[in-house]
């Protein structure tokens, strides 16, 4: 299997990259995000890949981070999510956004990306939203939490996260219950209140 390919940029189709890894050209599947970040022709670029084996095929698909990689295999596990709308739910949403979106069950962000209608990003929501890759888990969601004004997460809501972890929950699925009491409490609410919230989350 194949976790990571470096080489040189020979090309690029509507959903591909060609990467020349000393002289043998591999056809890359990426988001529209991931190819808009990669070198131009002729510079290096390195990917997380994910291959993906068939009967009648081997396809590999690229990332420009392990993160991405994560989160590309996870909305997989979700009825109805192949790679293709995997890779376009990815094309509009950066894997912290994602984790956000999640976190604050927004089906309406997930439902911009193409072939994802209001069922199938009702779905993805609810079935991911404690399963959180490491990388994009406790800290993304805290920065969820922390609403748009950018500063340092108030003591209630890193007291509340805490509190969840303390009676046995894991701090990915703590700070993502807790970003959820956020956007339902509103910011200046208390760690008692954010608790409760906290726990009514989990129970789901």
């Amino acid at each position: 299997m194949i976790g990571k390919l470096r080489g040189v940029v020979d090309s690029f189709g509507e959903d591909f990259v060609i990467l020349d890894v000393n002289g043998v050209g591999y056809i890359v599947h990426c988001s529209s995000r991931t190819l808009q970040r990669l070198s131009r022709v002729g510079e290096l670029a390195s990917l997380a890949i994910e291959t993906q084996m068939r009967e009648d095929s081997l396809r590999l698909f690229g990332f420009s981070t392990e993160a991405d990689r994560d989160w590309f295999k996870l909305l997989q596990s979700v009825q109805g999510v192949g790679a293709k709308v995997a890779l376009a739910v990815q094309g509009i949403l950066e894997a912290s956004e994602l984790a956000a979106a999640i976190a604050f069950q927004d089906k309406a962000a997930i439902a911009r990306a193409s072939g994802v209608g209001p069922k199938l990003a009702a779905r993805i929501v609810a079935e991911l939203k404690d399963k959180a890759p490491a990388a994009g888990g406790a800290e993304v969601h805290l920065q969820a939490a922390e609403g748009a004004s950018g500063q340092a997460a108030p003591t209630a809501v890193t007291d509340a996260i805490s509190a969840l972890v303390t009676l046995g929950y894991g701090r990915p699925q703590a700070a993502a219950a807790v970003a959820a009491s956020v956007a339902a409490l509103g910011e200046g609410a208390a760690t008692a209140e954010l608790i409760r919230r906290g726990l009514k989350e989990l129970s789901q």
